[in-house]
């Protein structure tokens, strides 16, 4: 399968940006379908914000 570089349009914050054909092909090896909807500062700043809120919802009682 041949792929080429793709604009999209981050749904974020807008910007248009490049899905490349190297990312293409690692999404194909990986099985994912979906062309990725975040520019990657959104997808990076997204996965920080989540990482963080998901450490924050955890309590430890020390025991």
């Amino acid at each position: 399968m041949s792929f080429q570089d793709k604009s999209l349009k981050c749904t974020d914050c807008g910007t248009n940006f490049t899905f490349t054909s190297g990312e293409q092909e690692f999404f194909a090896t990986k099985g994912f379908t979906n062309e990725p909807k975040r520019c990657p500062g959104c997808r990076k700043a997204k996965k920080q914000q989540n990482g963080e809120s998901s450490y924050e919802s955890h309590s430890y009682s020390g025991r």
